[in-house]
């Protein structure tokens, strides 16, 4: 499995490649090259490195804004509070990529490899039956009751959170709607091709969050996009993170996780 970064834009994946296929829905946006951090976020498709947050402030986190330096094996950005240093190696089937974050004891924070990939409409997302599954406030008009006032999520379980089918993502309907499924594997299965993703880490929390935009945002020039992104969290937002919610730097000062990415299925 080939993989390109482009360290003076975010650190972002550009490539991910296996077998002649190219996994990553990318997009060309000049406005991309100009950012600075606190910026709004410019969607250029690819994996994005979201940490602290991927929703709220600053918008998809401090590491896709600006740029990263490679240190030896390690490719690394100096956010405004933390460090982050990941360093990529090839494994027999895929890619394994091993992130370290330094910060202050007790800083709370989100990481999602924020991955889009161009999918069919025939695509299948597999996770773990059953998965507790977060929907967020864009999945109202969508969901089988009506969403409680001011609620920032509702909860069901995985595939069908609240009567809403999400491991199939279909042609483009005019709607969009984000997930978080609380399980850190989950692979897509696209006609014979397998991506599988695995995060690990110990003692915060896993999950994989879906973004499933088949046409419905931005509501002015809206364009489809499908992201399957392995976390270290339960929310988009680090602002709506509960006690449980956010992962948290110990006595150390430091959170070591893995991502590993594959070209096998190994979900269970």
């Amino acid at each position: 499995m080939d993989v390109v970064t482009d360290l003076a834009h975010g650190g972002r994946w550009t490539s991910l490649r296996h077998g002649g296929r190219e996994w990553l829905w990318r997009r060309e946006i000049a406005a991309r090259d100009g950012v600075a951090p606190g910026d709004a976020f410019v969607d250029a498709g690819g994996v994005e490195e979201c940490v602290p947050t991927v929703r709220g402030t600053p918008d998809h986190g401090d590491a896709w804004s600006r740029a990263w330096t490679r240190e030896g094996d390690g490719e690394r950005v100096h956010g405004e509070h933390f460090t982050l240093t990941r360093t990529l190696s090839g494994t027999a089937d895929g890619v394994r990529a091993d992130y370290v974050l330094a910060a202050e004891p007790g800083f709370r924070f989100l990481w999602a490899a924020h991955a889009l990939l161009d999918l069919s409409e025939a695509a299948v997302l597999k996770a773990r039956d059953g998965a507790p599954t977060r929907l967020f406030p864009e999945a109202a008009p969508l969901v089988d009751r009506p969403w409680p006032a001011g609620a920032r999520w509702q909860e069901g379980v995985w595939p069908a959170p609240l009567g809403l089918r999400l491991d199939r993502f279909g042609p483009d309907d005019g709607t969009a709607a984000g997930a978080v499924v609380a399980d850190g594997r989950c692979c897509v299965h696209d006609d014979r091709d397998r991506l599988s993703f695995a995060v690990e880490a110990e003692g915060q929390p896993l999950s994989v969050a879906l973004w499933r935009n088949l046409g419905g945002f931005p509501a002015a020039r809206p364009y489809r996009s499908t992201g399957v992104e392995p976390m270290l969290g339960r929310v988009f937002d680090l602002a709506d993170a509960g006690p449980d919610d956010a992962a948290r730097v110990g006595a150390s000062g430091e959170v070591r996780w893995r991502l590993t990415v594959s070209a096998a299925c190994r979900c269970p």
